[in-house]
């Protein structure tokens, strides 16, 4: 075969990806593959960019610290939460870190180390099973090239290639996230959620985000623009006048809804993160699934298995488990009358002072 071997090619450098590029066995040979460049433009996430308290412990686990320049302003320890059918409001405190989410990515893809074979502004187009491994096909800078890897991992996200290409009838649940940036100057500093049933069965977010304000929500993907907007369109009766966006992103999202809607791969094939559907489905959070995901696949990889992709889906068997509870916390927060009882009874709420 004439062309590159390596042990593991990883496609996608999201938080899934370059972790497990960064644990990963210093004795295998690694190729990852990431469409991203180092242009701010080429990182478009609808993501508020805010790190959970889920993602946090999980980072302190990996005793992995935060640098400064990640963290944007302001720091916002409540949430405003409004229920637009029912016309209630409640705060609540969390404990959030406000970052710049292409700022992470790149700090994570920073701590790669230099044996790994890193390709940036590189699209992954084909995939071929061949004995003992895969032929993976890719463009970069308007040219073709294709390697050989034993190992397969998709780390691309809701959209994975890997997961539509070898499992295209493995389906998970789907949303269309869209966001919108807009100028922060007339908009007191906050953190919004935001639900409507009648727009969407799951959530819109707002943020503030240093000198902007973010808006965005996840909608069943038909008519989730003109949902977006009708939203938007409401959002300013609460004190979000949301006109004239500076820059719309979007993209798809996964909702899985149990804990065995997840596609952990086969026959050398892995997927990581939210390409194999490890994201909460209350929250969408998934950057601790992200590194948690990744951190058990490398510890599958750096042993010898009889069959590996069976032990790394007997590893993530907790993090079904996880997704279960996050499941079973949805019933409630998207359940429109369980969710007004609770935030008619103000339970878990806080007061605020004007």
């Amino acid at each position: 075969m004439d062309c590159p071997k390596y042990d593991l090619a990883i496609i996608g450098l999201g938080p899934a990806g370059a972790a497990l590029a960064g644990f990963a066995d210093e004795k295998l040979r690694v190729i990852a593959i990431d469409k991203k460049d180092d242009r701010p433009q080429s990182f478009e996430k609808p993501c508020g960019g805010l790190l959970a308290p889920d993602a946090q412990k999980t980072l302190a686990r990996f005793r992995l610290t935060l640098p400064l320049e990640i963290l944007v302003n302001p720091q916002i320890f409540s949430v405003r939460t409004l229920d637009l059918k029912s016309g209630l409001e409640r705060f609540y405190q969390r404990h959030y870190i406000n970052l710049d989410r292409r700022c992470l990515d790149e700090w994570l893809i920073s701590r790669i180390p230099a044996q790994v074979e890193v390709q940036k502004n590189a699209r992954c187009t084909k995939i071929e099973a061949q004995a003992g491994g895969y032929l993976v096909s890719y463009t970069q800078n308007g040219s073709g090239y294709t390697i050989f890897a034993c190992y397969l991992v998709g780390a691309d996200g809701a959209n994975s290639i890997v997961r539509k290409q070898l499992y295209p009838k493995h389906k998970i649940r789907s949303y269309l996230c869209i966001q919108q940036w807009f100028s922060g100057e007339s908009i007191t500093p906050s953190y919004a959620s935001v639900f409507d049933p009648s727009l969407t069965d799951c959530y819109a977010w707002g943020l503030t985000k240093n000198e902007h304000f973010i808006f965005g929500g996840a909608f069943p993907v038909q008519n989730a623009k003109e949902a977006f907007e009708t939203l938007k369109q409401k959002m300013g009766a609460h004190g979000f006048p949301l006109t004239d966006p500076l820059k719309t992103e979007a993209c798809l999202a996964l909702r899985p809804r149990g804990p065995f809607s997840q596609c952990t791969g086969k026959s050398g094939v892995f997927l990581v993160g939210e390409a194999a559907g490890f994201i909460s489905p209350s929250s969408l959070e998934g950057i601790s699934y992200a590194l948690d995901s990744a951190w058990l696949l490398s510890r599958v990889l750096s042993q010898p298995q009889k069959n590996p992709s069976r032990a790394y889906f007997r590893a993530t068997l907790k993090l079904r488990a996880k997704l279960l509870a996050k499941n079973l916390k949805s019933m409630v927060m998207y359940q429109p009358l369980l969710r007004r009882i609770v935030m008619r009874l103000g339970l878990g709420s806080m007061d605020v002072l004007d």
